[in-house]
């Protein structure tokens, strides 16, 4: 699976990431590399909860094949 992470550098100096394929993982920190990690972690979570609930994880992009 691959996953899209955007980045972006607030006015008041804080990063925000967001995991684009996954609705609602967005995360801010001090750092890029900080809201990185955290995005990451986030992400894995809501898979896990997702897969732990039945439900069959999403392939990549609609752009992507299967």
């Amino acid at each position: 699976m691959k996953l899209t992470v955007e980045t972006e550098q607030e006015a008041d100096g804080r990063w925000i990431a967001e995991i684009m394929e996954i609705p609602g993982v967005l995360t801010y920190a001090a750092t890029r590399d900080e809201a990185l990690a955290q995005a990451e972690a986030l992400a894995l979570r809501v898979i896990a909860d997702r897969i732990e609930h039945g439900e069959r994880p999403r392939r990549g992009s609609p752009n992507e094949p299967g």
